[in-house]
């Protein structure tokens, strides 16, 4: 028995030898952890807090170390109360209205799996003190929003972003949803071969913008809905049809990612729809003056029959009046809602 005994305090001698050399970084943890610019730690706190982690520490000791951390970046106010200093770490990476912001996007994200989106959450607070942690997990939820129930979205994400950077085609499976509320693949589970050029946000969904060698076009899809891609031994194409300096310019042409024929619309707006305009366009959009109570935009868009539905959402406050061909699938498409609602 005496001889297990002094085993197991030999043990536990090594274990505080070996904390002792990491006494410097179970600091840094602690005032991390511990402190922000409404939170202090004294002295003393710190000791106890060492030493619940088998590190033990003098002040004088305790006082060059948190100079060198200050060296290092980790930026430390003290402040005195009578005889007594409180430490704080004042200054992080991210401010906590930054962090709520992050946690809010990946909260909202309908792309992101409700277990990712926890995951992603968790790691999130670690960026702030445990005090202010409490205050993101406020942030968490989001009411009614329906979320990705494909777990493999990460790894969607990190193998396209792979296959773009080594100019490589990819190769993946793809499903939809059917009645019965079932993963059903389409295509009898062939894969699919794209080369990736691009990734958007469209809509609170992730979409793969890749061309289709085959079919000669651009083609979009749901990041969400994609299964086991595989990065191919295959160089991409489809340069000569989309270049990468025009993402943007090809992102604000489409619309919910679908594609139509290209075209220069002009459309006569009431002026209360400017923003509307400018929200949807960018800032960039020229506007040109027709009457007091109206103006005019001419924008270059892939006019699908979603981008029509957009335009009649707007009520009566717009009017697209160019080119005379959209103007007339504008009627049919009205007059094929009339009939088909009609009593």
């Amino acid at each position: 028995m005496a001889e297990k005994m002094e085993i197991l305090v030999e043990k536990q001698r090594r274990g505080a030898r070996s904390n002792q050399k990491l006494k410097i970084l179970y600091l840094a943890k602690i005032l991390l952890d511990n402190t922000d610019a409404n939170h202090d730690i004294t002295l003393q706190e710190i000791i106890d807090k060492l030493s619940a982690n088998n590190v033990t520490a003098e002040r004088k000791s305790l006082y060059d170390d948190i100079a060198r951390l200050d060296e290092f970046g980790i930026k430390i106010k003290k402040t005195q109360y009578g005889k007594t200093y409180h430490y704080q770490v004042v200054k992080r990476d991210f401010e906590l209205a930054e962090l709520k912001l992050l946690v809010d996007s990946v909260a909202a994200a309908k792309f992101i799996t409700e277990e990712k989106s926890n995951e992603l959450i968790k790691k999130i607070e670690h960026l702030t003190s445990k005090h202010n942690a409490t205050m993101l997990q406020r942030q968490v939820y989001v009411a009614g929003r329906v979320k990705s129930m494909n777990n493999g979205i990460m790894e969607n994400v990190d193998a396209i972003h792979t296959a773009i950077a080594e100019n490589s085609k990819i190769s993946f499976q793809y499903f939809q949803w059917n009645v019965k509320k079932e993963a059903e693949l389409k295509r009898d589970g062939k894969r699919y071969e794209v080369s990736p050029w691009g990734l958007s946000w469209d809509d609170e969904y992730y979409y793969l913008i890749g061309y289709d060698s085959d079919a000669g076009i651009i083609k979009h899809y749901r990041v969400d809905k994609m299964l086991s891609i595989k990065v191919e031994n295959k160089v991409r194409e489809g340069r000569c049809k989309f270049k990468e300096p025009d993402m943007v310019t090809y992102d604000k042409k489409m619309f919910n990612m679908f594609n139509g024929e290209e075209r220069n619309v002009e459309i006569l707006c009431e002026n209360s729809l400017a923003g509307v305009m400018i929200d949807r366009f960018g800032k960039d959009v020229r506007i040109t003056k027709v009457d007091n109570g109206h103006f005019r935009v001419v924008v270059k868009v892939a006019a699908s029959m979603h981008f029509v539905h957009w335009i009649m959402a707007l009520g009566d406050g717009v009017k697209i009046v160019a080119p005379d061909s959209l103007v007339e699938q504008i009627r049919e498409e009205i007059n094929r809602l009339a009939n088909k609602y009609s009593k």
